[in-house]
């Protein structure tokens, strides 16, 4: 199936750092440890099976089974938790930071590219075990950071007088927000 490709600095949607980031910039390496390359993934491998204590893997698991008891799971899910006890699993970790009007799709995406990318690790390095990892940032406290999106041109915020964790907000006011778009 032919594909093709849109180089991310001519959609000028992405920042010039972060463009220079993807593009592997020399001046860039001081600021990440290692560019996540599937070639880069087996020095990675091994730093955290030399840094990842068997009681943080029993907690893991131990959490999970607690936050999954009363859902109905698959068995490759049950699998996948189980298997965070072993020494030879590790975690590929996804999340999002809540903000207003991305839409359902970026977050599948999001889950959709790790899962793939678990399997191209497994394939690539068959004597582990890749368990993707969701995390949703409703804890996150920075309201101001997250108020507001840019529609054409214009900047729409939802004010909004609630502190703590954006993810208990009540959505009162957010059909204002709403309002100016449609």
């Amino acid at each position: 199936m032919p594909t093709n490709y849109i180089p991310f600095k001519e959609t000028n949607y992405f920042s010039d750092f972060i463009c220079d980031y993807l593009a592997e910039k020399p001046e860039l390496k001081e600021f990440y440890h290692r560019f996540p390359k599937l070639e880069n993934f087996e020095a990675q491998i091994k730093e955290k099976s030399n840094s990842f204590q068997s009681e943080a893997r029993n907690h893991i698991t131990k959490v999970l089974k607690h936050q999954y008891k009363n859902l109905n799971t698959s068995d490759l899910t049950a699998d996948n938790i189980e298997s965070l006890n072993l020494e030879n699993t590790f975690t590929i970790t996804t999340g999002h930071q809540l903000n207003l009007f991305t839409g359902p799709l970026y977050f599948l995406y999001k889950i959709i590219s790790t899962i793939n990318l678990t399997k191209q690790l497994k394939t690539a390095y068959p004597e582990y075990n890749f368990v993707p990892m969701y995390w949703m940032a409703s804890e996150d406290h920075d309201f101001e950071e997250i108020n507001y999106f840019n529609f054409k041109g214009k900047k729409i915020q939802w004010n909004s007088e609630q502190t703590g964790a954006v993810g208990h907000f009540n959505t009162e006011g957010l059909d204002e927000v709403f309002d100016v778009i449609s």
